[in-house]
């Protein structure tokens, strides 16, 4: 872990899991992080726990206006942006013969079209060489049931990750993602009923090679490496899944 005294970061999806542990490994090397989050009983907790350094904003990553006022709000705290971390993302499970045009048009706006334009109001303020990370899923290249809609948008971002690396590689910004494996962050109990998410967890756990799920300390170094260690690196998806995506 590096010292980042002086850079600042913006963490979308901030205010808890890895997006959270991620805040607080780069607060605590010295940087100042703005998060976001829909909830704000969930962002001042947060809040709390990072101390001075951290800026916590409530914003819908599927609301344009949000995210327009997200960029000021940035551009306010800190002028210009060394790393930005896009993590907000939501899941949901149906079969496929169920889904509802309701739940497909949750899911790609929060997961795809959020975003996409985070990216876009947010790049004017990064700085040339700052890092952009996505985060997408093992879901993404894997026929995983119930999920299918998730994956789909899932594997957007993936395009994208390409596209915007493709398209800011002329102001040296790097654009990559993480791939996460199941990581046991919450968000499967906060999202389906409870013998569901049980259930559901333990399949990720047996047919996880490592047979377990990952830290959010795992992903948050990951995330850390992407934004300001691979220098050379642009358009790349890094797989932080326990060899899920690989064996």
């Amino acid at each position: 872990m590096g010292s980042y005294k002086g850079k600042n970061i913006v963490i979308t999806g901030g205010s808890s899991g890895f997006g959270l542990t991620t805040a607080r490994l780069f607060v605590d090397s010295g940087a100042r992080v703005l998060i976001t989050g829909r909830n704000r009983s969930t962002l001042d907790t947060a809040r709390e726990q990072l101390g001075s350094n951290a800026i916590a904003v409530q914003s819908d990553a599927a609301s344009l206006p949000d995210i327009e006022a997200l960029a000021k709000r940035v551009a306010t705290e800190f002028g210009l942006l060394d790393a930005l971390f896009v993590n907000a993302g939501v899941t949901a499970s149906a079969p496929f013969e169920s889904t509802s045009p309701d739940i497909y048009d949750e899911l790609f706006t929060i997961n795809a079209k959020g975003p996409y334009f985070t990216v876009q109001k947010l790049a004017p303020l990064l700085r040339e060489g700052a890092g952009v990370v996505l985060t997408t899923s093992v879901a993404n290249i894997k026929g995983i049931e119930m999920i299918s809609v998730y994956a789909a948008s899932k594997a957007a971002l993936r395009s994208m990750t390409r596209s915007l690396a493709r398209e800011l590689l002329p102001r040296g910004i790097r654009v990559n993602a993480i791939s996460p494996g199941p990581v046991d962050t919450g968000i499967l109990d906060r999202s389906m009923p409870p013998e569901t998410a049980k259930a559901m967890k333990q399949e990720f756990r047996s047919r996880n090679p490592m047979q377990r799920f990952g830290l959010s300390e795992e992903i948050a170094t990951a995330v850390e490496y992407l934004a300001f260690g691979a220098t050379f690196t642009t358009g790349a998806e890094l797989p932080v899944d326990g060899g899920a995506s690989q064996l």
